[in-house]
C-alpha cells in the first residue's frame, strides 16, 4: 500500500505463520444456504446486495474463527455486522491461529458448526487455496484493493495490516527498550515474548523476519532473524510465554514483540489499571504485514459469509479497522474519496519510505527456513 498512511523503508509481507450439528457427510460445497449462495462469486449472483442481505438473514447465523475481540478492533466488527444484519454469530477458537482454522475447516466439512469465513496470515490463505478449500468471491469494492493485495480469481483478499513493534510495561521496566538490539541487554533477562509461535502464527513469524531486516537480513534470508532470537535465548532474555493481556500487565512477558495495532490497543486498557505502556516501532528493524480474508468453500452459510466480506470491505468496516489502530487494505481509495475517518487517520504512526512485497517464493522460502530450524533451536 503506497501512500501517505502507510509510508516506510520497510519490507511489507503478505504472509503467515501465523490467528455449533452435523449437517451432509460430503462436505459439498452447496453449504445450508443452497448451491446458488455457495457458488455466487459477486453480490450481482444473488440479484444485488438487498438480495444477499436477505438470503444471509434468512440464514441467520455466521460461523467465524479465531477472532479475538481484541485483535484490531474485531469485538466492534462483530458487534456491528450482527447487529446491522440481525445475524448471530458464532465464534469458535477466539485464540487460535491460522493453521488452527484450516485444521477446522478439514476436520468440521459437512457439519453446522465449521466455519465460514477465515482470516489467515497470507502464506496460509495461498495453502487453502492450493487445497481447494476456498470459494472464490469478489466484493462490491474489490477494485479498491490492489493488484498485490490479492487472488487475481477472489480465493482470498488482503484486509488490514500493520507493523511489528515493541511494547513494553514501563510499570516494571525501568528503561524500555526501542530496537531489536537493546531486546539483548542483560536488563531484559526473561522479558522478551513473541505473539506465538513463529511456526503457527503470522505475528510470531513477521517478529522473526523483523528481526532478521535488523541483523543483515532481507527478504531472501530470513535466517539473520532465527540466529538473533537463539542469541536472546542464549543471553537468558527470551520468554518462551505467549503474550496475553493478563500476562503483560501482571509482569509474567513484560516486553511483547507483535503488531503496532494489537500493542497500541492494550495502552488505553492498561491506564486504567495503572500500568503505564509504551509502544515503539523499532528503527532497526521495520516490517508490515497484512492478513488475508477468505471464504470456506464448505461454509454452512454461504450467503452470510458473502455479506460479512462486503462488510469488511465497505467503509464501514474499514473504518472500524482504522480505528482499532490498523490499516485497511481500500486506505488510500478512501482517503482520495474523503471517507476515512480523519480522527483514526491521524492517531496512526508514520513512516517513510518504499513498500516492498515479497513473491511467492520468498515466503515459501522463509516459511521453510523457520520450519526447519525454530523448534531445533528456540523452541528445543
Amino acid at each position: 500500500m503506497r501512500g501517505t498512511t502507510l509510508r516506510a523503508a520497510v519490507v511489507v509481507v503478505s504472509t503467515g505463520l501465523v490467528l455449533t450439528a452435523c449437517g451432509s457427510d460430503d462436505g459439498g460445497s452447496s453449504g445450508g444456504g443452497g448451491s446458488d449462495a455457495a457458488t455466487a462469486t459477486s453480490a450481482e449472483d444473488f440479484g444485488g446486495m438487498d438480495a444477499l442481505i436477505e438470503a444471509a438473514q434468512e440464514e441467520g447465523t455466521l460461523n467465524v474463527i479465531a477472532l479475538p475481540p481484541d485483535w484490531a478492533n474485531y469485538g466492534e466488527m462483530l458487534d456491528t455486522f450482527s447487529e446491522k444484519y440481525d445475524i448471530e454469530i458464532n465464534s469458535a477458537t477466539p485464540d487460535g491461529s491460522s493453521q488452527d482454522e484450516l485444521n477446522a475447516v478439514e476436520s468440521q466439512k459437512g457439519q453446522d458448526r465449521a466455519p465460514d469465513v477465515l482470516d489467515l496470515g497470507t502464506a496460509f490463505a495461498r495453502q487453502a487455496q492450493a487445497q481447494d478449500l476456498l470459494a472464490p468471491y469478489k466484493v462490491e469494492t474489490w477494485d479498491e484493493i490492489p493488484e498485490n493485495q490479492k487472488d487475481p480469481d477472489g480465493h482470498w483478499f488482503n484486509d488490514y495490516g500493520g507493523f511489528i513493534s515493541i511494547g513494553c510495561n514501563a510499570s516494571v521496566i525501568a528503561q524500555c527498550p526501542t530496537t531489536f538490539e537493546d531486546l539483548l541487554d542483560p536488563q531484559y533477562a526473561g522479558q522478551v515474548a513473541l505473539n506465538g509461535d513463529p511456526t503457527q502464527a503470522a505475528a510470531a513469524f513477521s517478529g522473526v523476519w523483523a528481526a532478521s531486516l535488523a541483523n543483515g537480513g532481507d527478504l531472501d534470508d530470513i535466517g539473520p532473524g532465527i540466529d538473533f532470537f537463539k542469541q536472546i535465548k542464549d543471553a537468558g532474555n527470551f520468554n518462551p510465554v505467549e503474550i496475553t493481556p493478563a500476562t503483560i500487565q501482571s509482569g509474567e512477558t513484560p516486553i511483547s514483540i507483535d503488531w503496532d495495532y494489537l500493542n497500541a490497543s492494550f495502552t488505553e486498557d492498561f491506564a486504567a489499571d495503572g500500568v503505564e505502556w509504551q509502544v515503539a516501532v523499532p528503527s532497526d528493524g521495520v516490517f508490515g504485514s497484512y492478513y488475508s480474508q477468505a471464504i470456506s468453500k464448505f461454509a454452512p452459510h454461504p450467503a452470510a459469509a458473502r455479506l460479512w466480506q462486503e462488510f469488511l470491505y465497505s467503509d464501514e468496516g474499514q473504518n472500524i479497522w482504522l480505528k482499532g489502530g490498523s490499516r485497511p487494505v481500500r486506505l488510500p481509495a478512501m482517503e482520495e474519496a474523503g471517507t476515512a475517518d480523519a480522527d483514526a487517520l491521524a492517531a496512526l504512526p508514520q513512516v517513510d519510505g518504499e513498500v516492498e512485497f515479497p513473491t511467492d517464493e520468498q515466503q515459501t522460502a522463509a516459511q521453510a527456513v523457520v520450519a526447519e530450524r525454530w523448534n531445533a533451536e528456540i523452541s528445543g
